[in-house]
C-alpha cells in the first residue's frame, strides 16, 4: 500500500487503480464472450444442423462486451477502436453489432 501526504494524491492514485481495473475487466469479458462464440463455432462444424438462434445471441453478446470495452476506452481518451479489433480478433459480425444487447438473454 503506498502512503500519500496529499490526500488529493491518494484519492486521484484510486481513481486511477479503478479506471485500470475497469478496463482490464471489460477486456476479460470481450476474450470470454469472443472464446464462447469461437468455442460454439468448432462443436458446430461439420453438424448438420445449427443452432442460429444460440449463435446469434452470442454473437450479440460479444457485440455488446466489444461495445463496453470501446465506450471504456473512450472515456479514458483511448480514442480509436482498431487496435483493439486487431488484438482481440474481433470478428466482422462482431464489429457490425457492437452496441447493446436487443433482446433478453436465452437460457
Amino acid at each position: 500500500m503506498m502512503l500519500f501526504k496529499n490526500p488529493a494524491a491518494a484519492l486521484e492514485h484510486e481513481i486511477a487503480q479503478e479506471k485500470a481495473s475497469a478496463l482490464g475487466r471489460l477486456g476479460r469479458q470481450l476474450e470470454r464472450a469472443l472464446l464462447a462464440l469461437r468455442t460454439f463455432d468448432a462443436a458446430q462444424a461439420g453438424a448438420a444442423r445449427h443452432d442460429r438462434k444460440r449463435r446469434d445471441h452470442l454473437v450479440a453478446e460479444a457485440g455488446q462486451a466489444l461495445w463496453y470495452l470501446i465506450v471504456q476506452r473512450d472515456a479514458l481518451g483511448f480514442y480509436g477502436s482498431e487496435s483493439v479489433m486487431v488484438d482481440y480478433a474481433v470478428p466482422a459480425e462482431v464489429r457490425s453489432r457492437m452496441g447493446p444487447l436487443q433482446s433478453p438473454a436465452i437460457s
